[in-house]
């Protein structure tokens, strides 16, 4: 069987439209939708992860301010949210097409 997520192809943002004048072929290169969110959730879930140590840190006594740990802990936040909305949106477009009549 066949993952027709993985026939999908996306340009990495280094190669969109208008950036990077001169761009090496290496920059060009484009990638599966499904790798674009499976690095996605492996960029949240190293976020959420950092938090966790700069919590930790600064619980034992660690050379981390408590600005540093609000600012990892909100990004990993954030993304979290974020990753959550696009799962939404997608189960939403999959229900939309489930639903169409052929």
């Amino acid at each position: 069987m066949t993952n027709p997520i993985g026939n999908i192809q996306i340009q990495s943002p280094a190669a969109l439209p208008g950036q990077g004048i001169g761009q090496t072929e290496a920059a060009k290169e484009t990638t599966s939708f499904c790798d674009f969110l499976a690095n996605s959730i492996r960029e949240v879930n190293a976020m959420q992860q950092d938090a966790d140590a700069a919590v930790e840190q600064l619980v034992t006594g660690g050379e981390v301010t408590p600005a540093e740990v609000l600012t990892a802990v909100q990004k990993a936040d954030i993304a979290f949210r974020l990753m959550i909305q696009v799962r939404n949106k997608m189960v939403q477009a999959f229900d939309e097409v489930k639903n169409l009549r052929v």
